[in-house]
């Protein structure tokens, strides 16, 4: 049995904890253990080690509040290694039957400025049209001031639970969450960090950038 590659991300925000995976996996380790400290973290590298490839065979929150979670590549029953479906940094997957794919940044809960609330009209009715696209974006990252959006008073929430039923990844920036202090508030979507976001808005053909 191969030694265990172990990742000690502790004291590390994301999205380090991430990077610091990606670089074990990229140097061939088949089975990696991820130490965080923060349940942010946890989650997004559990999703990444998903999506590429590594199951998740153990995780968990041990008595010091350190979690732990090991991946394990997946192999083939021929030995060889699976490999990942077609999907976002999230796990969803890329459309591919019609058209090109598009990813929208949102960096701001207005379009434009708020002036008395127009802003805030604008991008509701904007996400509003999204929704009834036939084929609606891929992924939608909020980052900044756009991770209120998320929120279950925002009149946009519905709106965006709508574009996750049909589909669209919502990635909601969690250092952006943790500054507004809302992280245990957002209503929808999936706390997520720079590296996911980034990733996946670089591998859409087209991506789209407000506020």
């Amino acid at each position: 049995m191969s030694d265990m590659k172990v990742v000690d991300a502790r004291g590390m925000t994301c999205p380090k904890p991430v990077i610091l995976t990606k670089q074990a996996i990229d140097s061939g380790e088949t089975e990696i253990e991820v130490l965080v400290d923060n349940d942010v973290s946890f989650q997004n590298v559990k999703r990444f080690l998903n999506s590429r490839g590594y199951r998740v065979v153990e995780e968990g929150k041990r008595e010091d509040g350190i979690f732990v979670i090991r991946g394990k590549l997946e192999v083939s029953p021929e030995g060889h290694r699976e490999s990942p479906k077609e999907t976002l940094s999230s796990g969803t997957p890329l459309a591919t039957e019609k058209g090109k794919t598009v990813g929208i940044l949102l960096l701001s809960n207005t379009l434009g400025r708020a002036s008395d609330g127009l802003g805030e009209v604008l991008m509701k009715s904007f996400l509003g049209v999204l929704v009834e696209q036939d084929e609606p974006p891929v992924v939608l990252a909020l980052m900044n001031e756009g991770v209120l959006l998320a929120l279950p008073d925002s009149s946009a929430c519905d709106i965006l639970k709508d574009l996750e039923k049909r589909g669209t990844a919502i990635l909601v920036c969690g250092t952006c969450t943790n500054h507004f202090g809302i992280t245990d508030k957002v209503a929808v979507g999936t706390i997520s960090n720079m590296f996911q976001i980034t990733e996946a808005m670089m591998e859409v053909d087209k991506a789209l950038i407000y506020g």
